[in-house]
């Protein structure tokens, strides 16, 4: 599930040059992921043998290794012992790059359009969630949600008490009389929508683009080892093709996940999924994209997730194609179309 800690990892990890973030040039590398829509394509290129096709092709071998709780999964690959990991945006900006460990967007593969989603119970528009207490959890992406959705009726945290709920009993506190209002993610979101007296009053479709999935690489092993770049590319948009054809293969993502066809299939309509490598390179060179991070880090640091060193909200510099957000003296996370490029070309 893609949620965040209230306490993160340590500013400074003593050993982020640990195993593959200080690996030279190797042939053996590993990949973690969590359960979510835009992963579950990790999960079928594993067992399909995709992913090993194309380790083989650059003669390397890839472990696709699935962790149950995702920001363990990140935890994981901030401190080295995965090479590459699953994350929203948000997470790779507030643990692995506010942890100094410098991260690179290999692959952009969708964003959030309507998977995400603010509910109340006994009200019909979103300000009448002014005075009440909002059940979320707290320093994920719902929560940035919800401050991005209050500032739309000019409301602002101040005006709403959050409570911090589990992903996990979500579902149960909202059937409760005491909760009123809660913001989280599909499926869950899929489960609460039918109770009695339910409306969704904002949901990320109106911030498309902001909540994005991504396949983080550590930027030192990548740099050193472009051969995993090429595979994980190369498998990615090989999956993808299938993806768009093959409903044994959605089923097989639906099952693994938890949820048959059709639930998954309703979770994919409310993901913009990138299915081509063009549409990714596109998104990631666009102008959005460097003003969403500053959304991203603002509330990242008004919420004191970029580290006690951070002394605002440019302290961890951001790289994209249309120009760099934050400090270009402490860049920590890069955007880079390089290897999904070569996908386009046919190239890899």
């Amino acid at each position: 599930m893609r949620s965040i800690k209230t306490v993160l990892l340590l500013t400074l990890i003593l050993f982020t040059s640990f195993t593959s973030a200080n690996a030279s040039a190797k042939d053996k590398f590993s990949v973690c992921w969590s359960i979510y829509v835009g992963w579950m394509p990790w999960d079928y290129g594993e067992s399909s043998g995709i992913v090993k096709k194309w380790a083989d092709k650059y003669g390397i071998e890839i472990d696709v290794v699935q962790i149950n709780d995702y920001i363990e999964s990140i935890n994981q690959y901030t401190t080295g012992q995965f090479d590459a990991c699953t994350m929203t945006n948000m997470d790779a900006l507030t643990i692995p790059s506010a942890s100094f460990v410098d991260s690179t967007a290999l692959v952009v593969g969708d964003f959030s359009n309507g998977n995400d989603g603010v509910v109340l119970k006994n009200g019909t528009a979103l300000a009448d969630i002014k005075g009440q207490q909002v059940n979320l959890v707290e320093l994920s992406v719902s929560h940035y949600l919800l401050a991005r959705a209050l500032g739309t009726v000019g409301l602002t945290e101040r005006d709403i008490s959050v409570v911090n709920t589990a992903d996990a009993d979500m579902v149960a506190a909202y059937a409760t009389d005491d909760v009123t209002s809660v913001v989280t993610w599909n499926p869950l979101l899929s489960e609460i929508l039918p109770m009695p007296n339910t409306t969704q009053v904002f949901d990320s479709s109106k911030i498309p683009g902001e909540i994005i999935d991504l396949l983080v690489v550590n930027s030192k092993t990548l740099k050193e080892n472009p051969k995993l770049g090429k595979a994980l590319v190369g498998a990615w948009y090989e999956i993808m093709g299938v993806m768009q054809k093959d409903k044994a293969a959605l089923t097989q993502m639906a099952i693994a996940s938890g949820t048959d066809l059709a639930g998954f299939e309703a979770q994919l309509a409310t993901t913009k999924m990138l299915y081509t490598p063009q549409a990714a390179v596109e998104f990631t060179q666009s102008a959005q994209l460097p003003k969403t991070m500053e959304y991203i880090a603002k509330f990242s640091f008004d919420h004191g997730l970029l580290g006690d060193g951070a002394t605002d909200s440019t302290f961890i510099g951001i790289e994209t194609p249309a120009g760099i957000v934050g400090d270009k003296n402490n860049i920590q996370l890069r955007f880079d179309p390089t290897y999904m490029q070569l996908a386009a070309d046919g190239k890899l």
